[in-house]
């Protein structure tokens, strides 16, 4: 376990008390990296770019978005959407539409070819974790399913109370729950 424990916390400094975050973190900074993505999508034959990728795997969760929408989620100027959002429209995957809760405002959302592309990138996905799943027997599948389900949902509703009431310290000096 002390081996484990190294690669987890590779310069030996615990940044979590929690495992589970500390866990959940690598695994999200993995996954996220736009260089780790970029070099999965090259290495498996993609002829899409990884910001093409994100944008897709975005409109396709959230439906239409305004572009300040999409810069604020996916953490970029608007130059950069801007540049992004011209190259699905040339594939014919993007269309934008008046917002009618703002005449201003413009929605971006996906065509039915963009759809397709999109549902393109969730079967990469669906790959990804079949591919890290390989070895695992399926009951144990299920659980981890059935208990990160869980713990998505439970998130969701603890993320709507701290943003109203703000976190609660929970640790105690020793570090276990008080």
């Amino acid at each position: 376990m002390a081996a484990a424990r190294g690669n987890r916390d590779p310069d030996g400094t615990r940044r979590y008390r929690s495992d589970l975050l500390m866990d959940l973190s690598r695994l999200i900074y993995l996954w996220e990296s736009p260089q780790f993505q970029s070099e999965v999508l090259t290495q498996s034959g993609e002829p899409l770019d990884q910001s093409s990728h994100q944008l897709l795997r975005l409109l396709g969760f959230s439906g239409p978005l305004r572009p300040s929408q999409i810069a604020e989620r996916l953490k970029t100027g608007a130059s950069n959407v801007s540049k992004m959002l011209h190259r699905l429209e040339a594939n014919g995957w993007l269309e934008r539409k008046p917002d009618s809760a703002d005449a201003r405002a413009t929605l971006v959302g996906l065509t039915p070819a963009g759809i397709e592309a999109a549902q393109h990138v969730f079967d990469l996905g669906d790959d990804m974790i079949a591919q890290v799943l390989t070895g695992w027997n399926p009951r144990d599948v299920e659980q981890y399913t059935r208990l990160t389900r869980r713990f998505v949902d439970d998130a969701h509703v603890a993320a709507a109370v701290m943003r109203a009431r703000g976190l609660s310290r929970t640790w105690s000096a020793d570090h276990s729950p008080s």
